[in-house]
C-alpha cells in the first residue's frame, strides 16, 4: 500500500534538494518516520511562508543513511546534520516563479506544518495531487487549443493566398502567425492568439510588429478578454487603439470551418 507523506522546507531548502539530485534529510529524532518511509510512497513537497503550500510531489525512490555533510549548512558546519535521507523522483512540481501564485493549500494543512516531515491522510493528499493533475489537464487542453487555432489561421492564410507562416521570428521573440504577400516581404498581417497568459506581452509584439512594417494587427482571444484590451489600449497601447483588430476565437473556427467548405465543394466540382 502507497503511503502519503509531506516534507516541510524553506524555499531555499527546496531549491537545495532538488539541486542536490532530489534528496531530503531527516534528523535522527525523525527515525521512527524515515524507518517507516517506503520505496515507491508518495511525497508531497511544502514550502513554508511566504510560500505557504504545496508546489509538487515526487514518489520515493530510495532511503539511505549517510555519514558526509550534503547540504550547505552541514557543510559551513562540517557535521552531518540530518543524516536519515531520501531520493524521489520529481513526477510533478512547480517552477520557482509560480510556487507563490500557484501553490496549493489547505485548511487540513495549517497545523501540521510544525512537523517537518510527517504522514498524510491518504484522502486529504489524494485530493491535492488531484488538484495539481487537474491543473496538468487544463494546461494540455490550453495548449492543444492554442496551436489548433494558430494552425487554422496557417490554412485560412494559405487559402488566401498568401504566404501563412507561424512562431514567426523577429527581434523581441515570436509571433504567432504572419501573413506575406511574398517570400521577401515583410507580414502584411500579424496575429496573436491568446487562449492564457500574458495579454500584456501579446500587445507589446504587435505594437513593435506595426511599428517595424505597418502590418494590419490582430489579438485572436476569447470574449473575456475584449474588455482587458480595451483598458490596455486606452492606456498603455493607446498609439495602436486604431490599428488593432480583436478577433473572438469562434469566428476563426467559423471562417476556417467556411473556407474548409468552400474548396471542398470547388474540388467536388472540379472547378
Amino acid at each position: 500500500m502507497v503511503n502519503y507523506w509531506m516534507a516541510v522546507g524553506t524555499q531555499e531548502n527546496w531549491k537545495e534538494a532538488f539541486e542536490k539530485g532530489n534528496i531530503w534529510g531527516l534528523r535522527e529524532r525523525q527515525k521512527r518516520h524515515w524507518s517507516a518511509l517506503e520505496e515507491g510512497d508518495m511525497v508531497l513537497f511544502y514550502v513554508m511562508r511566504p510560500v505557504a503550500g504545496i508546489i509538487g510531489y515526487g514518489i520515493v525512490k530510495m532511503k539511505f543513511r549517510q555519514t558526509q555533510p550534503l547540504w550547505f549548512e552541514e557543510i559551513d558546519k562540517n557535521e552531518v546534520i540530518w543524516p536519515l535521507r531520501f531520493e524521489f523522483n520529481v513526477v510533478h512540481c512547480l517552477p520557482p516563479d509560480k510556487w507563490k501564485t500557484d501553490k496549493i493549500t489547505s485548511e487540513l494543512l495549517r497545523y501540521k506544518t510544525g512537523v517537518g516531515f510527517q504522514q498524510l491522510d491518504s484522502p486529504l493528499a489524494q485530493e491535492i495531487i488531484l488538484k495539481f493533475q487537474g491543473r496538468q489537464i487544463e494546461e494540455m487542453e490550453e495548449q492543444i487549443s492554442h496551436k489548433d487555432m494558430i494552425q487554422k489561421l496557417i490554412e485560412i492564410g494559405k487559402l488566401q493566398n498568401y504566404i501563412a507562416e507561424g512562431e514567426y521570428p523577429f527581434d523581441i521573440g515570436r509571433l504567432d502567425v504572419v501573413w506575406r504577400r511574398v517570400e521577401q516581404s515583410v507580414p502584411t498581417y500579424v496575429f496573436e492568439v491568446h487562449v492564457k497568459g500574458d495579454l500584456y506581452h501579446d500587445l507589446v509584439k504587435l505594437k513593435h510588429a506595426f511599428d517595424l512594417w505597418n502590418s494590419h494587427i490582430f489579438v485572436v482571444g476569447s470574449q473575456a478578454d475584449y474588455e482587458k484590451i480595451k483598458d490596455l489600449l486606452s492606456g498603455s497601447f493607446h498609439e495602436i487603439k486604431e490599428q488593432l483588430r480583436f478577433i473572438d476565437l469562434e469566428k476563426i473556427d467559423e471562417l476556417y470551418k467556411r473556407k474548409r467548405a468552400f474548396l471542398d465543394l470547388e474540388e467536388e466540382l472540379g472547378i
